[in-house]
């Protein structure tokens, strides 16, 4: 992999990771258009370690204060009645069907899903459905009103994004959404979510990503610096916008990029896989 691949896939990841707009189907769209292959899942999943640093920095306060609640909840009846006690538990709860999703099917993950005309199927589809999501639901409930059964819902809806084009935060804030939780409690809970799936896929994945003729160690740090930077902008953009903004914005990008995909496939411009 050159340096110019590392340098753009690392602001490429750090831009879309927490954007609904999938940041595995651009870097696979990406890597395809500029540099004529894919970088590769594995390369995706370390580049994420970067982007979820960003998270754990942005939210250290929140996650300090979320994880020190778990632990006292074991030994104190009174903690295990606030909303932070249920909340971390509602993010152990929602990280389950990531993680037994990705076992059962990384071979397809890392191989099949990957193909162009998958992922801008799931481009405009998912990015129909984000949506619907905002025209109809009610968006009244925020994070301390989640249930259990609500964590479970989101939790197999962050699941589906182990499918390129459909995104992580994008299919946990169409959930959300559809559930009655406001646009920022819908994002905040997606950030959340994502720590403990992203991080373990990233360190399950790093010894794929320095195989054939994949980045060097060097390279893979600086990419994933680059992606923890940029990141970390995005998150605070992202919360700032959709306090004010509807997600129509991410809507029709999605629609445009897959109806830019499936042309440029369709007349030979790109190969599927």
């Amino acid at each position: 992999m050159t340096w110019l691949e590392v340098l753009v896939l690392g602001v490429v990841q750090g831009l879309t990771e927490f954007l609904p707009i999938s940041s595995s189907a651009h870097l696979r769209i990406v890597s395809e258009v500029f540099f004529g292959r894919d970088a590769g899942a594995a390369f995706t999943a370390v580049t994420q370690l970067g982007t979820e640093l960003a998270v754990i920095v942005f939210f250290a306060r929140d996650i300090g204060h979320l994880v020190a609640t778990w632990f006292r909840g074991f030994t104190n009846a009174a903690v295990r009645t606030t909303p932070d006690y249920r909340m971390a538990w509602l993010v152990i709860i929602g990280t389950i069907p990531i993680g037994l999703l990705g076992v059962i099917f990384e071979d397809q993950i890392q191989t099949a899903a990957r193909n162009l005309w998958l992922i801008a199927t799931t481009l405009i589809l998912f990015g129909l459905l984000l949506g619907l999501a905002e025209r109809v639901g009610r968006q009244r409930l925020e994070l301390d009103q989640m249930k259990p059964v609500d964590g479970v819902l989101l939790g197999f809806a962050q699941a589906m994004a182990l499918i390129p084009g459909v995104s992580r935060s994008g299919g946990t804030i169409t959930a959300g959404l559809f559930l009655g939780f406001t646009r920022p409690a819908a994002v905040r809970y997606s950030f959340l979510l994502a720590i403990p799936a992203v991080v373990a896929s990233g360190l399950f994945q790093l010894p794929d990503v320095f195989a054939g003729d994949g980045p060097s160690p060097l390279q893979m740090a600086v990419a994933t610096i680059i992606a923890f930077a940029i990141g970390y902008a995005s998150i605070a953009w992202l919360l700032r916008y959709v306090e004010r903004h509807s997600v129509y914005l991410f809507v029709w990008y999605r629609v445009v990029l897959g109806a830019v995909l499936f042309v440029a496939l369709g007349a030979g411009w790109l190969t599927a896989t």
